[in-house]
């Protein structure tokens, strides 16, 4: 259960980290497999184990009960492309140059050159598999930036054109060819089962595998039995309470108990780090992120604070939640650990190992750069924050003002402080302004 009001944090400054990566297994153990289950637009609050009391996630919410689950973890970007470059990379985005999606034929893509999860585990031996979304390329035509550029051993059903305007059921306008299994298939479902039959065939050996879903994102589309379910609860309608994406969520959650299944059935869930976290935080119009300011396409906190459950059986302990700030580019950092990659990797996450055992974070930052490309049609804010301690100050590019405020005693942004401590605002505009201008100068 959430905590009520956000408690101090503590954190290391990100940019620019080098580090050893030294294996977390212990000698003469196995690295463990990894599991990631990413979902796409999902905010905070749609979970059981986070408090939703009309979303049905009994799956997640076992697996919250039987790790950790993370209070008040952050997206990378308050969209996708940023986050998902975050991820794999474990830089900031805006030192990749990615800080806002990727439209429809844009030239911009993940520059394959940079290093990334699929290389750095496939060199420790590690089988790696991405099914579902990739969206770090505009141009589908040309593929220059497609994930079949990025040492993937396995990549499925991942988009070959955009499907921002929603594209659940069989023919996928996105996947063309793709034949279905099944009559009236859906998309969530066919994903999980693919990430089944990887996991299938790969048990052999150790394996990375990315469940990146295209759901719920903004257009909703849920199977027609689940909608007319959630449509018959109590409230079913009010804010908060969409059926719509209920059942969308539902069908992320029956996935997760298919490869829990899968993996017991092979005898790997003890050998399992099996994560599960968002893109970014849920569309306003449609997720239930009260208390939490806005939502996807801003910097506060109901566009960027995310879901993140963590289990990994004999070295994470069931049951336990984490009030300290983590980032999307910490499970990078996680991930090369525990595999035992070797060598000094380029990254600005930090490894959540400390947390997962027990112990803590040293105090660092956290900085978000988000300047807005194009006009938004969810109507984003261009701006830059960053998170220290419990202070958030977010300055908005557009009219060059910043806003202050203290997370612990106010978790929605409602009472901006920079005009009563206009020392803590300077400090923390200073601070930023030399990061931003670190990660975004050129590189010679």
């Amino acid at each position: 259960m959430i905590a009520r009001t956000l408690v101090s944090v503590v954190s290391v400054l990100l940019a620019g980290s080098l580090s050893s990566c030294v294996p977390a297994t212990g000698p003469g153990r196995a690295p463990p497999n990894i599991v990631v289950v990413l979902a796409d637009d999902l905010g905070w609050h749609e979970l059981g184990a986070y408090g939703n009391r009309f979303s049905e996630t009994p799956q997640l919410d076992r697996l919250a009960r039987e790790g950790v689950l993370f209070e008040q973890a952050y997206a990378a970007a308050p969209v996708c492309s940023p986050t998902r470059a975050a991820l794999l990379t474990g830089r900031h985005p805006a030192r990749l140059g990615i800080t806002d999606y990727l439209r429809p034929d844009d030239p911009r893509h993940l520059d394959p050159s940079t290093p990334m999860l699929a290389g750095l585990l496939g060199r420790t031996g590690y089988t790696t598999g991405l099914v579902g979304k990739w969206h770090l390329a505009g141009d589908y035509k040309n593929r220059a930036g497609g994930p079949e550029r990025f040492a993937w051993n396995e990549v499925i059903l991942s988009e070959r054109s955009g499907i921002g305007g929603g594209d659940y059921f069989h023919p996928y306008a996105h996947l063309p060819g793709v034949e279905a299994r099944a009559s009236d298939e859906y998309l969530t479902d066919r994903l999980s089962q693919e990430a089944a039959g990887f996991i299938r065939r790969h048990h052999g050996r150790p394996f990375f595998l990315l469940l990146s879903h295209y759901a719920p994102h903004t257009k909703l589309a849920g199977k027609p039995s689940l909608v007319a379910r959630f449509r018959g609860k109590p409230g079913a309608g009010e804010p908060g309470k969409n059926p719509e994406l209920a059942a969308m969520v539902a069908s992320i959650d029956e996935g997760v108990g298919l490869i829990r299944s899968t993996l017991e059935e092979l005898g790997l869930d003890r050998r399992t780090l099996f994560v599960f976290t968002s893109d970014n935080g849920g569309e306003a119009r449609v997720a239930a992120n009260p208390p939490l300011r806005a939502g996807k396409s801003h910097l506060y906190e109901g566009g960027i604070r995310v879901p993140l459950i963590v289990r990994w059986p004999g070295v994470v302990a069931p049951g336990r939640t984490s009030a300290e700030s983590v980032v999307t580019h910490d499970l990078f950092a996680t991930f090369v650990e525990v595999a035992g990659v070797r060598g000094r990797i380029e990254r600005d996450g930090t490894s959540l190992m400390p947390l997962l055992t027990g112990g803590h974070l040293p105090p660092r930052p956290l900085y978000w750069h988000y300047p807005l490309l194009a006009p938004h049609f969810l109507g984003g804010r261009s701006s830059g924050a960053i998170r220290d301690g419990t202070l958030k100050l977010v300055e908005l590019f557009d009219t060059g003002t910043r806003e202050l405020y203290d997370l612990s005693i106010d978790p929605g942004e409602q009472h901006d402080l920079a005009a009563i401590r206009p020392q803590d605002a300077d400090r923390l505009a200073d601070r930023l302004r030399r990061w931003r201008d670190e990660v975004t100068r050129p590189r010679p």
